[in-house]
């Protein structure tokens, strides 16, 4: 079966690594692919070289200012920074820092666990909890002390096993009921929602 962009990619790569999304997706469809090396050229027909391949049109569209700002996001990363509240960005991409600028909001965090950090430190991905767990000793909190805010269900997932204090399930696309069984304990639509309660 070909790709499902509305399907799959919250279910198989959302969230996780670039290798490990390429791998879950292939292994749904019974494929087996040579890992390769992080540095294969993207034609190469290897896990990394198919990642990488996705990571030429991720930075693409980077490139052309197709990162989509979520103005209920930073609104409430504006109120967290205000309240005196510690701000972390864990994400398992490596474009991360370049994500963040594109979109304005490197003022708002104090620390960033990407995919580059994870791989020079040898984290594992979500949904192990690894990088959540890093980020919360950046910010020298224990994680029970901690929230998650995650859209991706490897990334609650990844929270829920952390031990976080609480796991917020963000579902910007009608995932709702996989994000509460990946252990979201509230899920919103937007974080706007939660400056409200």
């Amino acid at each position: 079966m070909p790709f499902d962009s509305r399907v799959d990619y919250h279910r198989y790569v959302d969230g996780r690594q670039r290798a490990d999304g390429v791998r879950t997706f292939l292994a749904s469809r019974g494929i087996t692919l040579p890992e390769g090396t992080p540095d294969d050229d993207p034609d190469q027909d290897t896990v990394n070289g198919v990642g990488n391949r996705k990571n030429v049109l991720v930075l693409q569209k980077i490139k052309e200012g197709a990162v989509q700002v979520y103005p209920g996001s930073v609104e409430y990363l504006k109120a967290a920074k205000d309240a005196g509240l510690r701000r972390a960005v864990v994400s398992a991409s490596a474009n991360c820092k370049d994500v963040l600028a594109a979109a304005g909001i490197a003022d708002l965090l104090e620390a960033r666990v990407d995919g580059v950090v994870a791989r020079e430190l040898g984290l594992p991905g979500k949904p192990a909890p690894d990088t959540f767990l890093h980020g919360a000793k950046l910010l020298g909190l224990p994680p029970e002390s901690c929230a998650v805010f995650e859209d991706a269900q490897a990334g609650v997932a990844a929270g829920r096993a952390g031990g976080f204090g609480v796991v917020i399930g963000v579902d910007r696309v009608g995932q709702a009921d996989a994000l509460r069984e990946n252990g979201a304990d509230v899920v919103v639509t937007d974080l706007s929602e939660l400056l409200n309660q």
